[in-house]
């Protein structure tokens, strides 16, 4: 079964790999592709280390963990930023990715219940995600009772695309996804 964890500074490695593949996967046709082929592991890795050694208060990064298989997903999640544009909503969830063979398997709806139990610890009541209106899986945050708000316009190599914010603004209905043996 799978495991859902806190990140520790040496899982920065697999999440990076976790992040870079689930992008190549998830967006050719909608990202160009020289933009998804120069994704880095390697710069990516420095940066989960930089972010899993920091100690900014209310961010939380979890990973899930196949036996055998090693890290297949991870969350991250902590308070509002700034760029997030939208008031009214305590947390945000910023990054959730799965590899193409966890998906499917409720391990994203675990990784969100976790999330939302790390956010409600500190004392965040609501929360939003910014998902690409174009993601072939942005339907996964409209099942867990995500509503959509807003859109915006966003660049990425070169590519103009639109951002969909979904928001909770009771996170309370999210812990029912929560496992209760997460470490």
């Amino acid at each position: 079964m799978t495991i859902i964890r806190e990140a520790v500074p040496g899982d920065a490695d697999a999440i990076a790999r976790v992040h870079v593949t689930s992008w190549r996967s998830t967006y050719p046709g909608l990202l160009p592709d020289s933009y998804l082929v120069a994704m880095s592991e390697s710069s990516a890795q420095q940066r989960w280390r930089s972010i899993l050694s920091s100690t900014h208060l209310g961010r939380r990064t979890l990973v899930a963990v196949e036996p055998g298989d090693g890290v297949v997903g991870f969350g991250h999640c902590g308070l509002r930023r700034a760029c997030s544009q939208l008031d009214g909503y305590d947390g945000e969830f910023y990054a959730l990715y799965l590899l193409d063979e966890a998906q499917g398997c409720g391990i994203g709806r675990r990784l969100m219940g976790v999330m939302a139990e790390r956010l409600l610890d500190i004392g965040l009541q609501s929360a939003l995600v910014w998902c690409l209106a174009g993601n072939p899986s942005r339907w996964f945050y409209e099942r867990l009772g995500g509503q959509k708000v807003a859109e915006r316009p966003i660049r990425f190599g070169g590519s103009e695309q639109k951002e969909v914010a979904f928001v909770w603004r009771d996170l309370m209905p999210l812990l029912l996804d929560a496992d209760p043996k997460v470490g």
